[in-house]
């Protein structure tokens, strides 16, 4: 009997053999090959499935541009380090959010080859080869209205700085203040995405929306006060806006705003292709 996993490399071989065979007849170039090459799941890591359970996406990076991203809340420590320590050998780079101290302090013991940082504010964990070179791209600014707002804002940030984005950060700029904002007029101005973390009424992103050219993605956060409902009204002061070019993400998703934003500044950063390689479909 074959074991799922030979089951899967033997079927993933077989699928590039016949890949490059079509490339040697001169059947496809080079570019499509490159493309096709993509949908083909490469041979999983599968140490511990057996026992923890866990199965890694190792080829989330190729379809989506970044690992697999490791959630922590409701995982136990083991299941965590197992999770990164998969995804760091597969793939160099691994992001791990909403973890403890305690799980920081496992990542770094049981990857000791890796470069560890513990990001305590934003709940994340940030793991890489010690001699990675980290590439600075585009602009990200990520605003935060209150300094409650803080963890979030950080979540978003750590997770655009870990795409390789430029990630430019100021707090506690909300409109109880608007000069606070006003200031940063020239940071707004080079932004090619901008965050914006807020609780209470969420009025901040739509503020920034008026005043931005490029998008903005708002996010509701759960500090308030009870009528505040946990980040349901600013959440639903976000998607009321009349500002136009403003996005809105989940309560506390700061996660899910710093990837999208990181998305939008590598697509807005990247070269054109030119007329020759859109000639050559490539």
């Amino acid at each position: 009997m074959i074991e799922p996993n030979a089951a899967h490399a033997n079927a993933a071989r077989a699928e590039l053999h016949k890949l490059f065979e079509l490339l040697a007849g001169g059947s496809i170039d080079v570019g499509t090959a490159i493309e096709r090459s993509r949908s083909i799941p490469s041979d999983p890591d599968v140490g511990s499935i057996a026992s923890s359970g866990i199965r890694v996406d190792h080829d989330r990076e190729s379809r989506c541009g970044f690992p697999e991203v490791v959630y922590g809340a409701s995982k136990t420590t083991e299941e965590i380090v197992e999770a990164v320590r998969q995804i760091f050998h597969a793939s160099g780079r691994v992001l791990a959010t909403r973890v403890n101290d305690a799980d920081a302090d496992a990542i770094v013991a049981h990857i000791p080859e890796a470069n560890v940082e513990h990001h305590a504010r934003a709940r994340c964990v940030s793991v890489h080869h010690r001699d990675a070179v980290h590439r600075s791209v585009g602009s990200v600014l990520v605003l935060s209205a209150g300094t409650s707002d803080i963890p979030v804002a950080e979540e978003a940030r750590v997770t655009a700085w870990m795409t390789e984005c430029h990630v430019e950060a100021h707090y506690d700029v909300g409109v109880a203040g608007l000069h606070r904002l006003l200031d940063l007029r020239p940071a707004i101005d080079r932004a090619k995405v901008i965050v914006v973390v807020a609780g209470m009424d969420g009025a901040l992103p739509s503020v920034v929306a008026g005043l931005a050219s490029c998008p903005v993605i708002g996010v509701p956060t759960s500090v308030g006060y009870g009528a505040a409902f946990g980040g349901v009204a600013p959440l639903l002061s976000m998607l009321n806006s009349c500002a136009a070019g403003l996005a809105v993400v989940n309560i506390d998703a700061g996660f899910s705003a710093g990837m999208l934003a990181a998305k939008i500044n590598l697509a807005s950063s990247a070269p054109s292709p030119s007329p020759a390689d859109e000639s050559n479909g490539s």
